[in-house]
């Protein structure tokens, strides 16, 4: 390693102190494939992306070219070999040029490979492009808060190692149409998509607020890692400013700058979005998912769980078993 790259490392990690917490947020991004195209196209060409709540958007070149039209946004030209991520799963354009005619990315009659998987074609027949696109949607809480830190629009790093591998992969797969590609593809994005938003972090990490910003803080950084690792113990204030190694009210004052909520609320909604993931995705009762994160009252717990989710334990559990 040279000297260059030996001061960025040793910057990147000065400035990311909380890589446990870091590390967890990253994990949560286990996303499932809403919806997947392999679009072979002819320019001139257009398509009309639909807005789909709570999702994320990735599109890939893996032949030619194609520019990302997002309202309020400057268009993004994303070249072959490169990815741009639309986080926030609102509605825009992939075209090859601004002049071009769009149509919905439904209209031309695709080929189903799965009811989530499709292969289209469409064009005027002139230069070719190939992308790979998909929607995928994060159902852990702690996924969605690291999302809504991420710009409207992200464009990955054409120098990255392990995007061009992956790039290389799903380009194979979704062209293969073998049994269990989809199952493949939403591995791969996986991947991908952590390796994107993991660049980003490093990018723009001085910019961040909220609890991941608060990482950058080896004090404050200390005592959310300490919550965020250990959420069921029963936190006070007095505990976590000892963590931090400061003074009780000089920690709650610090830790509310920083994050933006005070410690035990935070605490308490870190809780919560666990316990809502709990809920979703196993057959634990309330009561005992309640006691996992430190409530001393299944009446509590609720009270607490509305309030911050925006709805009951119950309702929760029941969305999970739809979804």
């Amino acid at each position: 390693m040279n000297t260059v790259e030996s001061t960025v490392d040793d910057r990147s990690s000065r400035m990311w102190r909380g890589d446990d917490a870091l590390g967890d947020a990253l994990h949560s991004l286990r996303m499932r494939g809403v919806f997947y195209v392999r679009s072979e196209l002819t320019a001139p060409w257009g398509l009309d992306i639909p807005a789909m709540e709570d999702c994320l958007w990735f599109h890939a070149p893996v032949v030619g070219s194609c520019l990302l039209d997002l309202p309020g946004t400057d268009p993004r030209l994303v070249g072959e070999g490169e990815c741009v991520l639309v986080p926030h799963g609102r509605g825009h354009r992939v075209v090859d040029d601004p002049s071009s005619l769009s149509v919905s990315m439904y209209d031309p009659e695709p080929e189903w490979i799965s009811d989530r998987f499709i292969v289209l074609e469409h064009g005027g027949g002139g230069e070719r492009a190939v992308l790979i696109c998909g929607a995928v949607k994060f159902d852990h809480p702690t996924a969605r808060s690291l999302l809504d830190v991420l710009p409207d629009v992200l464009v990955g790093d054409r120098g990255s190692a392990v995007s061009a591998a992956v790039l290389e992969l799903l380009a194979n797969e979704a062209a293969a149409r073998r049994p269990g590609g989809e199952a493949v593809v939403t591995r791969l994005a996986d991947i991908l998509i952590i390796d994107l938003v993991r660049a980003w972090l490093r990018e723009e990490g001085a910019e961040i607020g909220g609890w991941l910003g608060a990482l950058r803080d080896r004090q404050i950084g200390a005592a959310v890692i300490a919550m965020h690792r250990y959420p069921e113990r029963p936190w006070t204030v007095a505990d976590l400013a000892r963590t931090a190694a400061m003074s009780r009210s000089a920690f709650a004052a610090r830790f509310t700058a920083l994050v933006g909520e005070a410690p035990l609320v935070h605490l308490t909604r870190r809780r919560m979005q666990l316990a809502a993931a709990e809920l979703m995705r196993s057959n634990a009762t309330i009561s005992s998912v309640a006691a996992s994160f430190g409530n001393g009252s299944d009446a509590a717990f609720s009270r607490a769980f509305t309030r911050i989710m925006g709805r009951s334990p119950s309702s929760m559990r029941h969305s999970g078993s739809a979804s």
